[in-house]
């Protein structure tokens, strides 16, 4: 059995999007909402399963790594998330770089040795990683029309991954890679006016209108906080609202929380553009907290804490 195991936001999909492309292969696909990252433990390997695992952190999901390899399964693993301790084990290949200015699809993109590169560029916009993906764009020859889609629709595929459940999302992450990976080239979504991107882009534009009308709940020269309701439009948004906050302030931690319905928090953590670093260990030092150096998150943060993150972030980027 194939198993393709993957997060639900841009780089997750458009990285499976490039693999089968490359390699068309059916499989069980097993993903989630962009924060449901615990994946790994919904598979019941068994020898001679093959698993690829794109875009979730070994650190979180090494348990039921293990559980897989000592059952015969060969894995995969290609991510850019905080790893921890690597096992050694001849069923298992890695593809691990937790740079700042790298994500899975662009890991998967070298793999690919370019072959889907505009696909990957996409993706690279959609985590935020904008000049990495100017420049790859720049290389290619693209014109700024082309660099502008592939913009938006690495944004709107990664703004649908942000809610708290599935039905939060305009479409499942897995009916999303399966619409997508019907497209060779990205391109082809702007030419095809009933594809996904048209969709997203009109659901995106609706959440949108919402940010409008709030103010940041704390505001200082080092963290810009904005405090949503708990609404479906305001998970979707917190994402990619992040990423708009950090494009507007290079210099500052931007956090967005989300009330949960269960009176809980949930928090993303943008590290400054200028200093992409720090994001991860801070999230990662709260019960339900994980991601990478320029970006993360805390899935359920008591309000009790919230004093304690603020407290932790502003010492950390003030050293």
């Amino acid at each position: 059995m194939q198993y393709d195991i993957f997060n639900g936001d841009a780089d997750g999909i458009i990285s499976l999007v490039q693999m089968r492309l490359a390699v068309p292969k059916t499989s069980q696909l097993i993903t989630g909402v962009k924060r449901d990252i615990s994946l790994l433990k919904q598979v019941n390997a068994q020898a001679d399963d093959e698993l690829l695992v794109l875009d979730i952190s070994m650190e979180k999901n090494i348990e039921a790594l293990r559980s897989a390899l000592a059952h015969g399964a060969s894995v995969t693993y290609i991510d850019h998330h905080r790893a921890g301790k690597i096992p050694q084990h001849p069923l298992l290949t890695v593809h691990v770089d937790t740079a700042a200015d790298t994500c899975t699809a662009l890991i998967v993109d070298k793999l690919l040795n370019g072959k889907y590169r505009d696909w990957a560029i996409a993706a690279a916009y959609g985590d935020n990683m904008i000049a990495v993906a100017d420049a790859l764009a720049e290389q290619r020859g693209l014109s700024d029309a082309d660099s502008v889609f592939l913009c938006e629709l690495g944004t709107l595929v990664n703004y649908n991954g942000y809610g708290a459940h599935l039905d939060d999302l305009h479409f499942s992450p897995a009916k999303l890679f399966q619409a997508l990976v019907k497209y060779e080239s990205p391109f082809m979504l702007r030419d095809d006016k009933t594809s996904p991107f048209y969709q997203l882009r009109a659901a995106y534009q609706a959440d949108m209108a919402n940010v409008a009308a709030q103010q940041p709940t704390h505001d200082d020269e080092t963290l810009l906080i904005f405090t949503l309701p708990d609404e479906p439009w305001a998970k979707r948004v917190s994402g990619v609202l992040g990423n708009d906050l950090a494009n507007q302030h290079p210099s500052r931690v931007i956090a967005v929380v989300t009330h949960n319905a269960d009176g809980s928090l949930m928090v993303s953590l943008r590290a400054p553009l200028a200093n992409r670093q720090g994001a991860g260990e801070i999230c990662s030092s709260f019960a339900t907290g994980g991601g990478r150096e320029a970006a993360a998150g805390i899935n359920a943060l008591p309000v009790s804490d919230l004093s304690q993150f603020i407290s932790t972030v502003i010492t950390y980027y003030r050293q």
